[in-house]
């Protein structure tokens, strides 16, 4: 369990902040894990339309490149933050870690994977309970 050290869930206005939140809680305990954080929020775009994938959270950790998805929820809602990452949102992913190796040099038969962090915030205890799911997608 992560302890807030600030009142952060009052700030709370939109999910697109409670992702920010979950995202900080997950880079801490990233970096309490030895992981180096080498991105975040990486975006892949077509050359000048939508976004196609995003990536919150790109970190390296013995040699291993995580590209990381972030859930999060406050006081569960009726099911777990991991169950968000449905079929569709594992593909979009997987391409967007591609591109990603690709616009940074990196063979892709280097070593990384895809995990997914999930973030239950309980409100009333003020306490974040993380799973951290490595080489999830594949």
């Amino acid at each position: 369990m992560v302890y807030f050290k600030e009142p952060m869930l009052e700030k709370l206005k939109n999910s697109r902040q409670l992702g920010d939140m979950g995202e900080k809680i997950v880079s801490q305990y990233l970096k309490e894990k030895d992981y180096r954080i080498l991105d975040r929020n990486y975006s892949s775009k077509w050359v000048s339309g939508p976004i196609r994938g995003e990536i919150d959270i790109i970190a390296e950790k013995e040699n291993t490149i995580s590209f990381i998805e972030v859930k999060t929820l406050i006081d569960g809602q009726g099911f777990l933050p991991e169950d968000k990452v449905n079929f569709a949102k594992q593909k979009k992913i997987l391409k967007t870690a591609e591109n990603w190796l690709m616009e940074k040099n990196i063979p892709l038969d280097s070593r990384w994977q895809v995990d997914v962090i999930s973030v239950e915030i309980h409100s009333n205890s003020k306490k974040a309970k993380i799973r951290h799911f490595q080489n999830a997608v594949f």
